[in-house]
């Protein structure tokens, strides 16, 4: 099972989200020019400091006395954090061997992307004068330097756990990485074939002189940087060869399926392209060769409201992105120090963004070593099932999905619950339902060949009204949305990209169906993306619901992205910019009324908060007024949080964990006591000023006691002592809890989860 998930673009987002969040000026900016979404109703910006260090601004209540200066931890270093837990998973000899392979593969691409976004919007906030202190107290150069030393300790260990400690092990399994002097003669005769049929042709030397200057190296591409010398006239040359990213990073020079081990030998496409570099320059003598890799700003910067048509605008701002400036060079450790300097100078890179490296560089390149089919060394195979509400029964093929969410409620989780026979049979059926009038559903990332696309175009072809509210900007699919959002236009469905200024993040469908009373409305509210592929290894919730009140509520939700309805009001949903960071503070302050007014022999209150990332500074305050008050606080955070728990007198009665595996755990789940009567609403919406002031986001409010039940069970399991995870702690540490004190593994969540539902749907059969 791939663990590709946790990578940071998939990661929705979370942690590949613009580090332009940080500052108070530029959100408050940003919200300043949205459209008439929030015209009527204020978006809540993110508070000024005042001189106290408190925040003000917030309506929040005044009687807890002032909160110190320095609750918030520091967001970027907080992500690096998340990244080494990554690291940990790759370190850790539990862990099936190629699973830790792939998480050393999911360590390079998630740093690739911190760097290409966050790093490099800190570094152009810092050179136009934009950059503030940070809600944590760090002047933004501080912070850079904070990062480039977290980010070289991390690189240099992540190097050490490949060299030293997963490739030694891969070894011992028959799964070799070898260099070109390790071959023999057998050895590389196929692969001088394979180098002039395959590699030769696609090869374009680069040479540096005064007729040629120095070339333009593009983001992420691995390169030698090549010194040659003239035999006739004694002179000192250097060239660039450009490794081709289409071809497998890693060469498999042979196999042995015979073998009583299964053997594969591979070897690194650079050192097979380094050993013909004399085919490359005929007459010249090849002196030296190294490996570097350049990074590059690869955020986006679109103008919506100077931009007529955003499509266009988008199109001609993805091939700026590929020149953006350089932020980061990965050398090899024994590099000649006259070409690094050549190299810097050129790209105008500091000491400080040389990252020193023993090679092979870009271990990305270790997801086809993943991939290499030995079940032995991976995760237990595992199969999403069918929802029992949706399961088909003895006397019926397939259940009639529409049915089934018309007479109940039905929550599902993926990667548990079968994305394909729940969300996708769900829309596949109501595009061939005759009776169905119209369907409208959001897009932010979908696969290029996704059954959901073909869906929505079916319906349209059949006559239907197909409304798409289609993301383009959902980052680093931005190619892929813009082909897919062409081809539904094409087909006739009406295609719109949302309101200026913010991104359609929210996740909904909704289906309007002509029925004997009238029209029946049958929603879909999730916390994952409309997308097949990573909905089998993201952890999301989905509600299907034919309820008046939600269907309402994505009418006029819908209305608005697509048309004005500036004044539309919602009852089961809250929804941002508007009222979800409000709303949920508004709840955390209910919350605090009712632990403050509960009966002697009743529990205290309690909050619970599931999500990717928690760095909005109201949201942590009211969290922190909450935890002064009595209220227990539990937070189950992925990636980023800011929160700094167990303080004495500000946070003692917050817990923080963070819990990762074989799947990304995506869902956002948010929980309030509230008095023994639960208020428990899920959606897309992460606790970040993006989310909440600059996108469209939407939570539902869980209204079945049954699946209410279902997510305090869950959260139960997360929270218990037995179950393996990371806690943090008030000094900003994590620390990994995965042994009990007699050193047996604890319980792995996910595994207790998958238990769980098949036991559920054996129970759903027998009955």
């Amino acid at each position: 099972m791939s663990t590709g998930s946790l990578t940071t673009t998939d990661l929705d987002e979370p942690e590949a989200a613009s580090a332009q969040e940080t500052t108070t000026e530029e959100t408050t900016t940003e919200a300043a020019e949205v459209s008439s979404f929030t015209a009527t109703v204020p978006t809540r910006r993110v508070p000024a400091r005042a001189s106290n260090g408190r925040f003000v601004g917030t309506g929040a209540p005044e009687d807890e006395g002032e909160l110190p200066a320095d609750r918030y931890l520091e967001r970027e270093l907080s992500w690096l954090q998340f990244n080494e837990r990554v690291l940990q998973l790759a370190m850790d000899p539990a862990v099936p061997l190629l699973e830790r392979t792939r998480f050393l593969a999911i360590f390079s691409n998630n740093l690739d992307e911190y760097f290409m976004v966050r790093v490099a919007g800190l570094k152009r906030r810092i050179a136009t004068g934009l950059a503030v202190r940070t809600a944590a107290g760090l002047e933004p150069r501080e912070l850079i330097e904070r990062i480039a030393r977290l980010a070289h300790e991390l690189m240099l260990q992540h190097a050490s756990v490949f060299q030293h400690d997963v490739r030694p092990a891969l070894e011992d399994q028959g799964i070799t990485i070898v260099r070109w002097d390790d071959l023999d003669d057998d050895d590389r005769e196929p692969l001088h074939y394979f180098f002039a049929d395959r590699v030769f042709p696609v090869l374009t030397p680069l040479a540096v002189d005064p007729a040629h200057p120095f070339p333009y190296i593009s983001g992420l591409s691995l390169n030698l940087a090549v010194l040659l010398q003239n035999p006739k006239t004694g002179s000192e040359h250097f060239a660039r060869v450009k490794v081709p990213p289409s071809l497998p990073r890693f060469i498999l020079v042979e196999e042995d399926v015979d073998a009583e081990v299964e053997r594969k030998r591979f070897v690194p496409l650079e050192d097979v392209i380094a050993s013909h570099l004399d085919q490359l320059f005929p007459g010249m003598i090849v002196m030296e060769h190294f490996s570097f890799r350049v990074t590059r700003n690869e955020d986006l910067e679109v103008e919506e409201d100077d931009a007529e048509n955003l499509l266009t605008a988008l199109e001609k701002e993805l091939t700026r992105r590929r020149f953006g400036p350089p932020i980061r060079l990965e050398v090899e450790d024994e590099i000649d120090p006259k070409v690094l300097d050549m190299l810097a100078r050129e790209l105008q890179i500091s000491d400080r963004e040389i990252y020193r490296l023993p090679t092979p560089l870009d271990l990305r390149g270790l997801f086809t070593i993943a991939d290499v089919d030995r079940s032995d060394l991976e995760f237990a195979k595992f199969f999403p099932r069918t929802h029992p509400d949706f399961a088909p029964t003895e006397s019926a093929k397939a259940i009639d999905l529409l049915a089934a969410v018309r007479q109940k409620d039905v929550l599902v989780q993926h990667p548990y619950n079968s994305f394909s026979t729940s969300v996708q049979a769900f829309i596949e059926q109501a595009a061939n339902d005759p009776k169905v009038l119209a369907i409208k559903q959001t897009l932010y990332r979908t696969s290029g060949d996704s059954p959901i696309i073909d869906a929505l175009i079916d319906a349209a072809e059949a006559g239907k009204q197909v409304l798409a509210v289609v993301e383009i900007k959902a980052r680093f699919d931005e190619v892929n949305n813009i082909s897919w959002a062409r081809k539904l236009e094409e087909a006739g469905v009406h295609v719109v990209y949302g309101v200026v200024g913010l991104k359609t993040h929210a996740k909904l469908c909704l289906v309007v169906r002509q029925e004997s009373e009238g029209l029946v409305r049958y929603c879909h509210i999730g916390t994952g993306n409309y997308n097949p592929k990573t909905a089998r290894v993201y952890e999301d919730f989905g509600l299907f619901t034919t309820d008046p009140q939600v269907g309402e509520d994505l009418s006029r939700l819908f209305n608005l992205l697509s048309g004005f309805a500036p004044r539309s009001k919602f009852k089961r949903l809250l929804v941002a910019p508007r009222s979800v960071r409000s709303g949920l503070i508004d709840l955390v302050d209910e919350e605090i009324e009712l632990h403050r007014n509960r009966s002697k022999d009743a529990p205290p209150g309690r909050i619970v908060f599931k999500a990717n990332s928690i760095v909005d500074e109201a949201t942590i305050d009211a969290l922190y007024r909450a935890s002064m008050a009595g209220v227990r606080v539990d937070i189950w955070v992925r990636g980023i949080c800011a929160i700094r728990p167990g303080v004495e007198g500000l946070s003692e009665n917050i817990r923080v964990r963070s819990v990762l595996g074989r799947f990304l755990e995506h869902s956002r789940v948010f929980w309030f006591d509230h008095g023994g009567d639960p208020q428990v609403y899920i959606g897309s919406a992460d606790m970040m000023h993006r989310n909440l002031d600059r996108r469209v986001e939407a939570l539902v409010r869980i209204a079945d006691p049954g699946h209410i039940v279902e997510l305090a069970d869950l959260i139960d399991l997360a929270f218990a002592e037995t179950t393996s995870r990371w806690d943090l702690g008030s000094d900003g540490r994590w620390v990994r809890h995965h042994l009990s004190e007699s050193g047996e593994p604890l319980d792995d969540l996910q595994e207790k989860l998958i238990e769980r539902h098949d036991k559920r749907r054996r129970k759903a059969r027998r009955r």
